[in-house]
């Protein structure tokens, strides 16, 4: 996690539009993969975290099979990184956190959002909205049950770095049972 900090502060710097915005791929009920961007809220020593709705594809996919995949496509920097791991839900209080410090309108965009379901046009949103605007306009917007965050407990991060002659650089930690971390170079 200290490689991937120094990375991802070096991502930052570089002024890289959206650093924390990561592939995730998970698995579907026929055992295809699907792949979408999501944004890295925040990362600690036991993994990334992300958020998202409860009923959601992704949300439905993670229940099924936890496993997932993530991808940092800093390419700019000739870097990625790939994290392998399991996706648990985080603690409501944790997820409590995160949604005050959204702003206001994040907050009513996930009530107002059935994330994944077939809406007959943009109009049923804009109305909800609408609709949820007036509700909560006296008072703070609540964390919706059916809303928070997925931690990825990674199982193997894998740093890509670009190089000349495309003999890059790539080292793949690999975690064991206690989260110790064995690091391998591997051949590019």
């Amino acid at each position: 996690m200290q490689q991937f900090d120094q990375w991802f502060l070096q991502a930052i710097k570089a002024g890289i539009h959206e650093p924390n915005a990561m592939s995730l791929a998970t698995i579907d009920e026929q055992n295809r993969p699907l792949l979408r961007t999501v944004l890295l809220k925040y990362y600690d020593q036991l993994g990334f975290v992300f958020f998202t709705n409860y009923e959601s594809r992704k949300a439905q996919h993670i229940a099924r099979n936890p496993a997932v995949s993530l991808l940092f496509p800093w390419v700019s920097l000739e870097r990625q990184v790939i994290v392998q791991g399991r996706a648990e839900k985080i603690s409501v209080a944790e997820s409590l956190k995160y949604f005050i410090s959204r702003p206001h309108d994040s907050q009513l965009g996930a009530w107002v959002s059935e994330q994944s379901s077939v809406i007959s046009s943009r109009k049923v949103l804009m109305e909800k909205l609408h609709e949820l605007k007036g509700k909560f306009q006296a008072g703070k917007v609540p964390l919706p049950s059916f809303w928070g965050g997925y931690r990825v407990v990674p199982q193997t991060i894998e740093f890509w770095q670009g190089g000349a002659a495309r003999l890059h650089d790539r080292f793949l930690y690999a975690a064991d049972e206690e989260f110790a971390w064995k690091i391998d170079r591997l051949s590019p």
